[in-house]
């Protein structure tokens, strides 16, 4: 089997941190984590050396002949907001989006995957300091500025910054399994999938309270009782706090819902019983706290874009993703 072909496109000027994102998790041999060998490549429009904002240069291997072959195409960051696109930049990206390539643009990326034409009439985020700029360039583009990050099939966007790690290990979640990810995440001292969006870090942080402890002993015993039901109300009188100010508190520091976080965690946990289990689609079901196979299925196809069984089937430790690589 081939090994996947990932490119990220660096640029004159660009950020040394950017580009070490994509270079973080697909640069490196991951093999040992249950992922495939990656055929990484950077790639630049200018030949020679390239210079970064930190005062560093760079050799670059490749040329956007890179972005031809590629399964991933990344652009981590970008430059010159305003300005068109080099026309032999925008004529490489419009082929590989044509040939079935992913499309990825991490924080200020987004721009350029813009400048392309290839966000037209989709849904995307950018940094959020330069959403209004970015809808005032693109009103065609239905931007949300609250997310970490924009799946949109075959073109997926990030927030700013570390928001970039997150929408990586989100491409390694769906290609290649939650197990994958975590094993991944864990090996590298991240997240495996942080919560809510980029409103917890534009508002100022919640100022600590007596129950700021027993707010998070709150949140870990319903993640580790997934299979019981938690109402709003329950866990609100379980952290000892009003069910608004629960809201209200839980919002500004997770940056969801507490339906929409306690969907997440079952549906977390669901994935590794599919991929580390045999048992079925009902105990699945039972034990991560959706009552039915049918709930399951629901909540599955709401959120990954797959069915439990062919999730299953792709990624199960018998047979599939994983166990191929």
């Amino acid at each position: 089997m081939k090994n996947p072909i990932i490119a990220a496109v660096a640029f004159d000027g660009i950020s040394p941190f950017h580009l070490s994102v994509p270079c973080l998790v697909f640069g490196a041999d991951r093999t040992k984590l249950g992922l495939p060998r990656f055929d990484f490549r950077v790639c630049a429009m200018e030949e020679g050396p390239i210079h970064t904002d930190a005062g560093l240069s760079i050799v670059v291997p490749h040329g956007l002949a890179a972005l031809d072959e590629a399964d991933i195409v990344i652009i981590p960051s970008w430059k010159d907001l305003d300005a068109p696109l080099a026309a032999p930049f925008k004529d490489a990206l419009r082929r590989a989006h044509r040939r079935g390539a992913l499309i990825v643009g991490l924080c200020l990326g987004t721009f350029a995957i813009a400048g392309a034409g290839l966000l037209a009439g989709r849904r995307a985020t950018t940094h959020w300091a330069y959403t209004d700029q970015l809808q005032a360039l693109h009103p065609d583009l239905a931007i949300d500025a609250d997310v970490l990050y924009v799946d949109d099939g075959d073109i997926i966007t990030s927030a700013g910054v570390a928001a970039g790690l997150d929408c990586c290990l989100h491409i390694v979640r769906a290609r290649y399994g939650a197990e994958a990810a975590l094993r991944l995440a864990r090996h590298v001292v991240l997240s495996p999938h942080r919560q809510g969006g980029q409103a917890q870090f534009i508002e100022r942080p919640v100022a600590p309270t007596p129950n700021a402890d027993r707010f998070t002993r709150t949140l870990d015993q319903v993640r580790a009782t997934l299979d019981e039901p938690h109402s709003l109300d329950s866990v609100a009188d379980m952290a000892g706090l009003t069910r608004r100010t629960f809201t209200r508190r839980f919002l500004k520091s997770i940056g969801t819902s507490f339906g929409d976080w306690l969907a997440d965690q079952r549906v977390a946990l669901a994935q590794r019983l599919l991929e580390q289990t045999d048992k079925s689609m009902d105990m699945v079901a039972f034990e991560a706290g959706f009552g039915s196979a049918t709930s399951l299925r629901q909540h599955f196809a709401a959120r990954l874009r797959i069915s439990p069984v062919q999730y299953r089937r792709e990624f199960s430790k018998t047979g599939g993703a994983l166990s191929a690589a």
